[in-house]
């Protein structure tokens, strides 16, 4: 079925491909976001790791221990693994912004 027989004429369907354009400040909002979430999950990361060493594991049963020394090393790993995660996005799209500027400037309206 062509978008002709949908009823979607071709001016439609280009304004909805010019529309669905990204510009620089899109990229540059998208990036402060990520890197202020990553900021936020270091320092969750960081009270995290400070709450499981000053708290001792002190249980009678090794499967007891075992499970929470699993449960502990998984929680530190994701919260690790969060701020890793936005860090590397903030930091990409940082680098579209940048790039992007340089795109913006060559090229010309008519």
């Amino acid at each position: 079925m062509t978008s002709s027989e949908r009823g979607i004429s071709n001016e439609t369907t280009v304004e909805i491909k010019e529309t669905a354009k990204k510009g620089p400040l899109s990229f540059l909002s998208g990036a402060l976001t990520s890197l202020l979430l990553g900021w936020i999950s270091f320092i969750l990361s960081e009270k995290v790791v400070i709450y499981f060493s000053t708290h001792s594991l002190e249980y009678s049963s090794s499967i007891a221990t075992s499970i929470a020394s699993g449960f502990k090393t998984l929680v530190i790993g994701m919260t690790f693994l969060a701020t890793f995660t936005f860090l590397f996005i903030g930091i990409g799209l940082t680098i579209v912004f940048i790039r992007s500027l340089f795109a913006a400037k060559g090229v010309q309206v008519d």
